[in-house]
């Protein structure tokens, strides 16, 4: 029996995990067992516990609830608490998702105590490092001992760095195993697109009708705080939502919410505020989500997840950063980026979308058994 510590601490991480603590205990559950460690990176029962349960994933075995602090101060004492953990539950492997600090708190740990470290969504680069994400990802991989690659753009990114592509086992920290395995959150798109649409009551709680409305999300620290950037994305979603028949819908997170009433001209404040067709909600759960990314006519977003959520579900996708670490989604036209410096530049991105009269879609994130393929791999290479 392989024994996984899963190591989450933001919303997004507990929407991938359920797609591989599916597999373990559908197709994998006499030979892997799963610990799995909240830091509390993010945490209120608003946006991380409701989750544990509409996704059908046990409670955290472990919290550790270090909530919001500098990057530092937050990643030491995630540090600490990780390694903590590892010693008491002495797992196979540490299993980390994406490029948080729940990532590299992680990642440090483990390979500090010498435990081999999965990185799911291996090898994505934004070749921008004034973002956190980015250093994050990239420290990850490199102390990685099964590095698994959602793209083939990710692995040749990684054989850029250095590492070599072809390696063959035994795997370790020295010697990684690379692997391209698609991507998990196709799989949990493909399992949740039936279950939302029985079970979400979104689209008549808001009252939208479907393909009529924008979905639009923003919430990374230099679109937030930044008064220029905000600014500009609102005043583009305010003339968007003006727009006769199309609704804005923009599920926002509290720390959104504090830096519009921070950050925003008071005058394109009160026109928000009055405008009717541009609903600011509170955030919703995953399903709604995906009730909402179906159904959108366009989305907007600063989102790395939802970027590729937006191409699951054939909806063209304006990117409201200057870099993204899903390039191929920008090469195949079907998602834009249009940073959020000018609201002009995204509207022309808007405009240029809405015209996509053939959607592309080639089977760029795998088969969406991408979490069966991993905990193969791990069942194989860590009886070495």
């Amino acid at each position: 029996m392989i024994k996984l510590l899963t190591i989450v601490g933001a919303r997004p991480q507990i929407i991938k995990a359920s797609a591989m603590n599916r597999a373990i205990r559908s197709t994998f559950p006499d030979s892997m067992t799963e610990v799995i460690l909240h830091t509390g990176q993010h945490y209120d029962k608003e946006m991380s516990e409701v989750f544990f349960t509409e996704l059908d994933i046990p409670a955290p075995d472990y919290q550790l609830h270090v909530g919001s602090l500098s990057h530092g101060k937050q990643t030491a004492r995630m540090i600490e608490g990780i390694e903590e953990v590892i010693l008491t539950e002495k797992p196979d492997v540490v299993l980390v998702y994406g490029d948080t600090n729940s990532t590299l708190a992680g990642a440090l740990a483990a390979s500090k105590l010498h435990v081999p470290l999965a990185h799911i969504e291996a090898g994505l680069r934004s070749f921008n490092k004034s973002m956190p994400e980015e250093v994050n990802r990239v420290l990850a991989d490199h102390v990685s001992s099964f590095l698994f690659c959602p793209t083939h753009t990710a692995i040749e990114n990684l054989k850029k760095e250095g590492f070599d592509t072809e390696a063959s086992p035994p795997f370790n920290l020295d010697h990684p195993g690379i692997f391209h395995c698609g991507d998990v959150m196709y799989d949990n798109s493909l399992h949740f697109a039936d279950v939302s649409a029985t079970r979400s009551t979104i689209l008549q709680d808001c009252h939208l009708t479907p393909d009529r409305f924008v979905l639009a999300t923003v919430h990374r620290d230099n679109n937030t705080d930044e008064p220029s950037r905000l600014n500009a994305i609102m005043e583009a979603l305010l003339t968007v939502a003006c727009e006769e028949g199309t609704v804005v819908v923009l599920p926002a997170h509290p720390r959104t919410r504090k830096a519009m009433e921070r950050n925003l001209a008071p005058a394109l404040e009160s026109a928000i505020r009055e405008t009717e067709d541009f609903k600011i909600i509170p955030p919703v759960s995953f399903l709604d989500m995906i009730a909402l990314e179906k159904n959108a006519e366009l989305i907007l977003t600063d989102s790395g997840g939802l970027q590729k959520e937006a191409f699951f579900f054939k909806k063209p996708c304006v990117v409201l950063r200057d870099q993204t670490e899903w390039v191929e989604l920008v090469e195949n036209g079907t998602s834009a980026l249009a940073g959020g410096s000018q609201s002009t530049r995204i509207l022309d991105a808007v405009t240029g979308l809405r015209g996509l009269s053939d959607y592309p879609a080639p089977p760029i994130f795998g088969d969406g058994k991408a979490a069966d393929f991993i905990c193969k791999q791990l069942l194989e290479h860590l009886k070495f």
